[in-house]
């Protein structure tokens, strides 16, 4: 990414938002020089606190860059993850066992592939791996949670602890004070449907924290079942590609075998044609010199018979 300090418009079209979104779509390791360029940039363009605000943002861990990763490039897959997580905690509120543990079981074929999504290419370690799995529980059963990591500029991991989703207090508080003054009201009457209605909310909510906690502990058998295949599949790829190494440098080697025999017989049959060769060029040589000889011998004869020749005549 190009960044272009002082440019023109910058304030104009430029808030902290928008700096945000592209900063925490970096890789962590390209971050802080990507800051530093923003914040002066700003700075440049005369906004000071622009330019302070940027500076106070923070670096992401590796696992929490994962997660805003997803978040930009996988927003469908996320969002369905969410918004089960919202119909979990209402399911919650109003104690429906039923449906807490049909979201229980959709909880973790759809958490075991988010979290799929999340980590694959991004080299994360298996601690940061474990990061990553529990900021999407978090996601699941926080409603903050849930709106940190839609928003995708998380900073660090997320955790949650418990099965429960996370209470709403307000609503809630205010109704149980109403519903308290009015149990007092009705006086002595209603005491043994209290206790009554009280024990039957308490079995549902037990069995709802037990879906739930199922829903959780099997989301987690869910993730470690995909991480075991993933490593069986990685490690027979490894296998196959070492097999296939091995099989290619066996016929490289047989290949070359073959073509090391030919060479020892091109350079056997080209030596012994050399020395044919020489031993001709050396027949050759003694023809010629014989043949200069000859012909020495025959200019002799032929000016000497000329002058006997002209004797003859005289």
């Amino acid at each position: 990414m190009r960044y272009e300090p002082g440019r023109a418009g910058y304030l104009t079209s430029v808030d902290l938002d928008e700096v945000a979104g592209r900063l925490y779509a970096l890789p962590p390791p390209e971050f802080t020089a990507a800051r530093e360029a923003e914040a002066r940039a700003a700075k440049e363009a005369g906004d000071v606190r622009l330019a302070r605000e940027i500076t106070r943002l923070r670096k992401p861990t590796v696992s929490a860059w994962a997660v805003n990763k997803a978040a930009r490039e996988h927003p469908g897959a996320l969002g369905e993850l969410l918004e089960l997580g919202e119909e979990l905690r209402r399911a919650w509120r109003e104690q429906d066992a039923g449906a807490l543990a049909e979201l229980t079981r959709r909880r973790g074929a759809v958490s075991g592939r988010v979290g799929r999504l999340v980590t694959e290419g991004a080299g994360l370690s298996a601690a940061a791996a474990t990061e990553v799995d529990q900021t999407l529980d978090a996601a699941v059963v926080d409603a903050d949670a849930a709106a940190q990591v839609r928003a995708g500029r998380l900073v660090r991991p997320l955790s949650y602890s418990g099965f429960a989703p996370a209470p709403e207090p307000a609503a809630r508080a205010g109704s149980a004070r109403s519903g308290a003054g009015q149990a007092r009201a009705s006086g002595t009457r209603a005491s043994g449907t209290r206790a009554s209605e009280v024990k039957e909310s308490g079995a549902e909510q037990s069995g709802a924290v037990a879906a739930v906690a199922a829903g959780v502990k099997g989301s987690a058998a869910a993730r470690r079942r995909a991480k075991v295949e993933d490593e069986t599949a990685r490690a027979r790829a490894r296998q196959e590609a070492e097999e296939r190494r091995a099989s290619q440098r066996q016929e490289a080697e047989a290949v070359h075998r073959e073509w090391q025999e030919a060479l020892a017989v091109a350079v056997q049959e080209h030596e012994e044609r050399a020395g044919k060769v020489a031993r001709l060029e050396q027949k050759l040589a003694k023809a010629r010199r014989r043949l200069a000889e000859s012909e020495q011998r025959l200019e002799v004869a032929r000016r000497e018979e000329r002058h006997a020749r002209h004797r003859l005549e005289g």
